[in-house]
């Protein structure tokens, strides 16, 4: 078979306007950048909103299980049926596409492009994102310098600067050096760009204006009298909202069988919310039937949040839950040694199985359909493949279907996307883990019960000190996101 660059770069590619065009787009709304990818302009987008499907999937190995690669094929698939399909994806980070887990645009025949496009740069939305970021940064160092008027605590301050690089040097670092006019020197560091505060707030904003709000109430430390200070203070969101002016715009980009798909924004699954942006989703259920997004890592992360914090602001709950599986990462959970993945273990298998099964009992909850996949590579064995679906039958009563999108495209995955179209049309009651008016402590147990299987919550002394000072800031009432590791259920990715 092809690599996915050789796959990628044979692809015949029709220039973005025929993509638009497909969904009906207004050449007044689309905004190219060459001719392949464009902007689009949310003018036009109204309430008149399509099905939307959530995939997700258990929890991953270091490489990821192909939640992108199945949303992809299944949006390929729906197309093939005769389905308007429109895709809502994140955008990739170069640290990540450089390192361990690479690029983000799918794999094998189910992939986005131009991939390297996508990969590499894009549109500029991140790096639109570091620099507001980052001036920022210097803007709150500038006003320390000059007369610190709101009385900043240099040893308070909450806004470190980021770039999008897996730089561990930059972590931890001291700035101000080189004499008075060079600075305060205080101690800093550097985030990746996905990690920064407006990634998020990018990402659910619902306008232009909602992200100004939402800038201008970015915590950016302390004084010295232990009072908050914010971005209004500085009186400078309407310059950092006018750096993000374009970031804003979802882009629209295509799959190597033409199905429309928007990418737009990417903040980790593990800290933040880990969804793609509120404008890109709703866009695609507005010019689509059927919207596929995806949420990052396992169902405990981004699937939770998802449901707890961006339902809430999109205005629509998913009409069905896809739960991605891959017999490597579940013989994993079960115990195998990482180096012998790729041979046959059914009792690694059947054990493994257990974190599936909760996945699974974990989007019930949440009162909408749930529809389960095996993402098949090549060193699954028939028999691992038989004993799974026998194990999914037996144990949750539902019917499992086997993707083989990455090898064969949209046609590998049109078993799923029939049980797909059924579930979409099932009675769905959806509830939220917790109540919005539920107690902090409340919220954050009814998540770790419920979604971790969890047996109680222990709060550590600093804990329950930063409760105390979210609850004074008046954060209490608002949804939680936790951060936590992606390899496990629990607090420990070993475990």
């Amino acid at each position: 078979m092809k690599t996915d660059v050789e796959i990628s770069q044979n692809a015949e590619l029709l220039p973005i306007s025929e993509i638009a065009a497909k969904i009906d787009i207004d050449d007044q709304d689309l905004e190219p950048y060459g001719h392949y990818k464009a902007k689009v302009s949310l003018n036009n987008v109204d309430d008149n909103l399509g099905k939307l499907v959530l995939v997700t999937s258990i929890n991953p190995t270091a490489a990821g299980e192909g939640k992108t690669t199945l949303t992809v094929g299944l949006g390929d698939a729906l197309t093939e049926l005769g389905k308007n399909a429109v895709l809502a994806l994140r955008e990739p980070s170069i640290g990540p596409v450089m390192g361990m887990k690479g690029g983000a645009t799918g794999g094998g025949y189910s992939q986005v492009i131009p991939m390297e496009d996508i990969n590499l740069h894009f549109t500029g939305d991140f790096h639109a994102l570091t620099e507001a970021h980052n001036t920022l940064a210097a803007l709150i160092d500038n006003h320390i310098h000059h007369g610190n008027e709101l009385n900043i605590d240099p040893r308070q301050i909450e806004w470190k600067r980021v770039l999008d690089v897996n730089d561990r040097e930059l972590r931890q670092t001291v700035v101000g050096l080189g004499g008075r006019t060079s600075g305060v020197p205080r101690q800093d560091g550097f985030d990746i760009t996905v990690a920064s505060e407006l990634m998020a707030i990018l990402c659910l904003a619902t306008d232009l204006n909602d992200l100004k709000e939402r800038i201008a109430n970015i915590l950016i430390g302390y004084t010295y009298d232990r009072e908050p200070v914010y971005v209004r203070d500085l009186k400078v969101q309407g310059a950092l909202t006018l750096l993000l002016k374009d970031a804003i715009k979802p882009n629209l980009v295509q799959t190597i069988e033409h199905t429309p798909a928007f990418i737009h924004g990417g903040p980790f699954a593990n800290i933040a919310h880990g969804c793609n942006s509120i404008l890109a989703t709703k866009a695609a259920m507005h010019y689509g039937d059927i919207a596929l997004t995806e949420a990052g890592f396992g169902s405990d992360l981004g699937a939770e949040k998802f449901m707890d914090i961006v339902t809430p602001k999109l205005g629509k709950t998913p009409d069905c839950v896809v739960v991605v599986a891959t017999i490597r990462a579940l013989k994993l959970n079960g115990g195998m040694n990482k180096s012998e993945l790729a041979n046959e273990d059914l009792q690694a298998l059947e054990k493994g199985a257990v974190n599936l099964y909760r996945h699974v009992q974990s989007m019930r909850q949440f009162g909408v359909p749930v529809v389960v996949t095996i993402n098949k590579f090549g060193t699954d064995t028939d028999a691992e493949i038989e004993l799974l679906s026998k194990l999914i039958g037996d144990n949750l009563g539902i019917q499992t279907y086997v993707s083989e999108n990455f090898t064969q495209g949209g046609k590998g995955a049109i078993e799923l996307a029939n049980g797909v179209l059924e579930a979409i049309e099932q009675p769905s009651d959806f509830t939220s883990v917790y109540n919005a008016d539920d107690e902090l402590e409340i919220k954050i147990n009814k998540v770790v019960k419920k979604i971790y299987g969890g047996a109680r919550v222990e709060l550590s002394g600093k804990a329950q000190t930063q409760l105390k000072r979210i609850k004074k800031l008046g954060y209490d009432k608002l949804p939680v996101c936790m951060a936590k590791t992606q390899y496990s259920f629990t607090d420990d990715p070993k475990n």
